[in-house]
Parts: structure tokens; sequence; C-alpha cells
């Protein structure tokens, strides 16, 4: 009786964190997914947590629940297939060609050359950008996710992975923005620092919101390639 008054308790005070949670990724996904969906499977994983949490393995409840929570999201996302599979195998074959090229050439590929390795006209490969971009299929939470699998794996009581863990990703994603291209960092630090949406960059920049979404899907789909190890 005691446990389940105390998941109840736990569930009551952490409702707000859901609520959190689900619009901070409704900001990234397209309109048909709904924030009532979001808040409801991220209940789901609250209470998952609130069943399987302990507290002898040194995390806290909360880092534990939003672990749980943006999990069960984002699984519901996936399996409400709202992105056709076509986007994700262009998203995948350009993340790879930019893999491919900057392995070859030892730095940033050119938009032409990417182009090339795919074996597409550069009208072809912009499209497959604004593809990847209207679905919002990259973006930080896929790299976060990854961590969160790495902490929720390796929680130790004497001496906790999380901090360790999200140390490492947040060297390791700061040093590969510093090596992208001038305007691709600067969209990625207006977008995620600053909270920018993708019009009032291009206000910025001077240039269309269109080029702005194509700058941050070619920006993403480099740290996709770099930072392969941190994907869920």
């Amino acid at each position: 009786m005691y446990a389940r008054q105390q998941g109840t308790q736990l569930v009551e005070r952490h409702a707000g964190l859901v609520r959190r949670i689900a619009h901070h990724l409704l900001a990234r996904l397209p309109d048909s997914v709904l924030l009532d969906d979001l808040i409801q499977s991220g209940m789901v994983g609250l209470l998952e947590a609130t069943r399987n949490f302990d507290a002898s393995k040194g995390a806290s409840f909360e880092t534990f629940a939003g672990i749980r929570i943006r999990g069960a999201m984002l699984d519901e996302i996936r399996r409400g297939d709202w992105v056709p599979r076509s986007v994700h195998k262009h998203s995948r074959e350009v993340a790879n060609a930019i893999a491919a090229v900057q392995a070859r050439e030892g730095r940033n590929a050119t938009d032409r050359e990417v182009a090339e390795e795919l074996d597409v006209s550069m009208e072809a490969y912009y499209a497959m950008l604004r593809d990847t971009s209207n679905g919002k299929i990259l973006d930080m939470d896929e790299f976060e996710s990854g961590i969160d699998s790495h902490i929720e794996q390796h929680q130790h009581a004497d001496n906790p992975f999380e901090d360790m863990a999200k140390q490492r990703f947040q060297g390791a994603l700061s040093q590969h923005i510093k090596t992208l291209p001038e305007r691709e960092a600067l969209v990625l630090s207006l977008y995620y620092d600053e909270e920018l949406n993708l019009k009032e960059i291009g206000q910025i920049l001077e240039v269309s919101e269109s080029r702005v979404s194509q700058i941050h899907s070619q920006a993403m789909h480099r740290l996709r390639a770099k930072l392969t190890e941190w994907k869920a």
C-alpha cells in the first residue's frame, strides 16, 4: 500500500515534467503530432518510471523519469509513422555521403561534392534536404536519446555515469559544431541557443526561410555523420 501511495505521489509531483518534455518535442514535430498524444504516452512512461526506479543506482528520480518519459514519447512518434520511409532513406543516404566525402577529403564536404557522391543533381540534393527538414527527423533529441540510453544502462551509486556521459557528449558536440562551416554553425546557435525560428534566422542572414531550413538540415546531417555513437 505504501509503495502504491508513493508511486501516486511521484506521478502527481512530476506531471509537469511530462508537459515540459511534450512541449519541447512538439516544437520540432509536424502539425500532425498532437500534444495530447505526447502527454498521454509520456504519462505511461512516468508510470513505468515509478515502478522501475531504483534510488540505489545513484540517479535522481527526475533524471530517470525524464529518460522514460522522452523514450515513451519517441516510441509513440515512431509507431505513428508520420514520416514516409523515403524520407528516412534519404536522410541516411545524405549522412552516409557526407561521411564518405569527409573521410576521403579530410575536410567538410561541399554541397556539390555530396550531390556527386549521391549521383544526383544539385536540385535533387536540395530537395532531399528539404524533405528531411520538413519531416524534422533530425534533431538534437536524436543524440540526446542516445545519451539517455547510455545513462540508464550505466548508472552506479558510487560513480554515476550520467554526468560523465553528458560531459562527453557536450564536449564532442561542441568540438564538432566548431568544425562546421561558419553559416551552419551560426544557424544551429541561433536555433538552439537563441531559440529563434527559421523565419527570424532568415531575416538575420538575409536569406529565405527555405534556405535556412536547408542549412539546418545539412548541419544536422554533418553532426549525424560525426556523432553516430550517440544515436539511440
